[in-house]
């Protein structure tokens, strides 16, 4: 057990990334060394950055917190912290039942925690309780360092049927702009090239603070910042979409042609009953005038199977619809029932597992062909390429198409390449949805 070292575990979303590392550089400044996510963890305190989206996240959330009691039992650990998404949601049960967690704190409590760590410290090792003057923006970066993610708000103010977020995160906050921008400038000067600009809703920035839609203003002002090479757009929403980011897309080179955009569903049936207030026609309009202003855009989308209601027909109708659309990067997940949504109150989850994961797989195995497809077509191209580290006989960079951990690699043979740096490589062929090249 390592004194004065804090094992800082991060579970979910690149949006709880960017909170652990707001915590570590808050912790750092008041003298204590932390590790994250480390293999063997080894520090005397552990924090634990939770996720409650879905299911799947919060077994594993609360399995990570059960395996830190028993290390906390066996006096391996002397103080189990936990926040984030999942003790926002259920905060007195978990203090109920898990007794052994010396503090559960929130999404947005941190620096409560932080106090707390500091002043118990102070008179174990002598702490003062005071370090390097943290500014709010600043974090201890978990990313290769050239690469990062930029979080431009909170919350969501749009309640799908489904989603538990706004349950967690509360309504749409978002950040001032000015703020962001001190941040990003911050970011370049530790040597950031690549940010990925996250949010629940990309599509809202703006509406609380200044009342009307200033996300082409924010990415526009972004790009003008010296040292920024690449910015890249994630979780945007389709309804009340904000058109006018397109010619500022279209405009900037450093702007990656890219869009993450989740669209759910495709049919007026099933977009209705995930109350995501948006017509078929008008989701395939917004998608025809997004590839329209921004030629040769990479469209990432998110789809669900197996919400209620959803019939054979409305299955095929989406199995077809993507066949069409031909999306770049599509991820799919099969509904699960989440208590307090919509849906948990006002639906049946009537639908057999066995039926959703069958509908799952079909979708999945669609999209592998297409994604296959695309990789072919890029066969012979030269793109523009960052490379992220080596592994073995290949170096491993990504095209301005493809976002850090979710998206596709290029694997490349060659002499000596630098980490973090740019280069003009020749797709010379590809696997699944992997290419390889060389400069």
């Amino acid at each position: 057990m390592h004194k004065s070292e804090i094992d800082i575990i991060t579970l979910g979303c690149s949006k709880n990334l960017v909170d652990a590392e707001r915590v570590m550089r808050r912790l750092e400044c008041a003298g204590f060394t932390c590790i994250h996510d480390a293999p063997n963890p080894q520090g005397e305190i552990a924090i634990i950055n939770t996720c409650g989206f879905i299911g799947d996240a919060k077994e594993e959330s609360i399995r990570m917190i059960l395996e830190m009691v028993e290390r906390k039992k066996q006096r391996k650990l002397r103080r189990l912290y936990v926040m984030g998404c999942l003790s926002q949601r259920y905060m007195q049960e978990l203090t109920d039942e898990i007794p052994e967690v010396d503090g559960w704190y929130g999404k947005f409590d941190y620096d409560a925690l932080v106090e707390r760590l500091a002043e118990i410290q102070k008179p174990v090792n002598g702490f003062s309780g005071k370090g390097p003057v943290c500014q709010t923006y600043e974090r201890t970066l978990t990313t290769p360092a050239h690469y990062t993610y930029v979080k431009i708000s909170e919350g969501c103010n749009r309640f799908c049927s489904y989603c538990a977020i706004p349950l967690i995160t509360g309504r749409h906050r978002s950040r001032p702009m000015d703020e962001i921008l001190d941040e990003v400038r911050w970011l370049v000067s530790q040597g950031v090239k690549e940010l990925n600009v996250i949010a629940q809703d990309l599509s809202s920035y703006g509406l609380d603070l200044y009342n009307e839609h200033r996300l082409a203003e924010l990415i526009d002002r972004m790009a003008a910042i010296e040292g920024v090479q690449w910015i890249r757009l994630h979780y945007a929403y389709p309804t009340d979409f904000p058109y006018d980011i397109l010619p500022v897309m279209a405009r900037h080179a450093n702007i990656c042609k890219y869009m993450d955009i989740a669209l759910q569903h495709c049919t007026d049936h099933m977009l209705s009953l995930m109350r995501r207030h948006i017509t078929a026609a008008e989701q395939d309009a917004l998608l025809d005038r997004i590839r329209r202003e921004v030629p040769g855009i990479t469209l990432r989308t998110t789809l669900m199977v197996g919400h209620p209601g959803e019939t054979d027909e409305d299955f095929e109708a989406l199995k077809a619809w993507v066949q069409r659309q031909r999306f770049d990067r599509m991820g799919a997940f099969a509904y699960s029932e989440e208590e307090g949504t919509y849906a948990a109150n006002h639906y049946k989850d009537d639908i057999p597992d066995s039926v959703k994961q069958q509908r799952l797989d079909e979708l999945m195995l669609l999209q592998e062909q297409i994604a296959a497809d695309k990789s072919e077509q890029k066969v012979g191209t030269i793109q523009r390429v960052i490379i992220d580290r080596k592994e073995g006989d290949y170096y491993i960079g990504r095209t301005q198409a493809d976002s850090p951990e979710v998206d596709c690699e290029v694997l490349i043979q060659a002499d000596a390449l630098a980490i973090g740096e740019f280069y003009d490589i020749t797709i010379t062929g590809y696997e699944g949805v992997d290419l390889f090249g060389r400069l």
